[in-house]
């Protein structure tokens, strides 16, 4: 069936990007279909098989739904780079779309009924956001973005997402094949591109090896190959969201895990005063050690390098408060255990894969603590990822 063309209605939207349809030919197969929304007539050409359902993309649309744009993204879709997976869909629809995605996955994962809209972060608009980017070199040197599952890379970089001037020049620079190069745009409007490979040391093509970002008064020094959230106005907005949601009084004591170079462990470390402690652990050595310096000035703030399993093992204290912001994967069962094991009552959780999040809530609750609020941003626009937050109390 690989590249076998089919007509199908597109139903509803599932995890991944894709939305679900149904080949009445075979029974009912289901297939998922990319670049397409619900509710449209669409040809899809079959790109993959996988056991009893299929996968596809929209070649064409046939019958388009209300919500479909002119791309927002000139270099994304069928054939093109894989980075804007959703840019054909009017945003305020995408909002809905995610939010639609996640209440399924709460319900199908974390047994927890949940409905509602991702939330735009900030004024800025779909397009445009983004403060930093990774490219790969090809063969011929030239930087560029992957096709969608695919070695392949497109050398156009007018992606969507991306602000005016961030890869500008980068397409007339020849690089060493296989590097990946790092562009930053940093809060104080400099850019910084880093190229990294094996077999050389991280060379510094503008700007500097690290970027300036603010979140509030507080400066950091990021350097340009380690995480920082990637929406502009995201590092800002989740810290205001953590103050208020953990409510860290003074004396407290809180954990900052998964805590990167511990933008969240400053919200926490404000509210509790040199009198309360604040835990931040992360196994990135580059992020916690932009993080200790970053936070020197706060004698309550202890930023650790180590894994949030065996940091967990070793606090025997507790906490009051623990935040939470694991990577794709989730945090997983182990982490979630030692969680309740260690009585800590009051948690924020971060998700930035709706099935990991979703799997998560689920086994939070089986542990005891009930879900208070839920949140999901909008942080990717232009594609099918968003961000997750929960309050939990035990």
């Amino acid at each position: 069936m690989i590249d076998h063309e089919l007509t199908l209605v597109a139903g509803p939207p599932a995890n991944g990007g894709s939305c679900v349809a149904r080949h009445p030919d075979s029974g009912g197969r289901v297939v998922f279909v990319r670049y397409a929304l619900p509710g449209e007539r669409v040809r899809v050409r079959i790109t993959a098989e996988r056991g009893s359902y299929w996968h596809g993309e929209c070649v064409e649309v046939l019958e388009p739904a209300d919500g479909r744009v002119a791309s927002l993204c000139p270099i994304a879709g069928v054939g093109g780079a894989g980075c804007c997976d959703l840019a054909f869909a009017d945003p305020a629809v995408a909002r809905a779309l995610k939010g639609e995605v996640v209440s399924n996955q709460l319900a199908r994962l974390g047994g927890y009924d949940w409905h509602g809209e991702a939330e735009a972060l900030g004024e800025g608009g779909a397009t445009g956001w983004r403060s930093r980017v990774r490219l790969e070199a090809g063969g011929d040197g030239r930087a560029g973005f992957h096709r969608y599952h695919s070695d392949e890379l497109v050398t156009d970089l007018r992606c969507g997402q991306l602000p005016a001037g961030l890869t500008k020049g980068l397409s007339e620079l020849a690089f060493t094949p296989g590097d990946h190069i790092h562009a930053v745009l940093d809060d104080d409007g400099v850019r910084h591109v880093v190229s990294t490979g094996r077999g050389h040391r991280p060379q510094v093509i503008e700007g500097d090896y690290h970027a300036t970002q603010w979140v509030g008064r507080r400066r950091w020094r990021i350097p340009v190959t380690s995480f920082w959230q990637a929406h502009r106005r995201a590092a800002e907005i989740y810290s205001a969201l953590i103050a208020e949601w953990a409510r860290p009084e003074a004396g407290m004591t809180a954990w900052d895990l998964y805590g990167g170079a511990g933008i969240f462990a400053a919200a926490l470390a404000a509210a509790v005063g040199e009198s309360g402690r604040v835990i931040s652990v992360d196994t990135s050595r580059a992020a916690t050690g932009a993080g200790r310096a970053a936070l020197a000035d706060l004698p309550q703030v202890s930023v650790r390098t180590d894994s949030v399993r065996k940091a967990l093992g070793a606090e025997q204290a507790g906490a009051d408060v623990a935040v939470l912001d694991p990577p794709r994967a989730g945090a997983g069962r182990e982490v979630i255990e030692a969680l309740a094991a260690a009585g800590v009552p009051r948690l924020v959780h971060i998700g930035c894969e709706a099935a990991a999040f979703a799997r998560d809530i689920g086994l939070y609750r089986g542990q005891g603590y009930s879900v208070e609020r839920i949140r999901v941003f909008d942080a990717f626009p232009l594609t099918h990822h968003v961000e997750c937050v929960a309050l939990l109390t035990r």
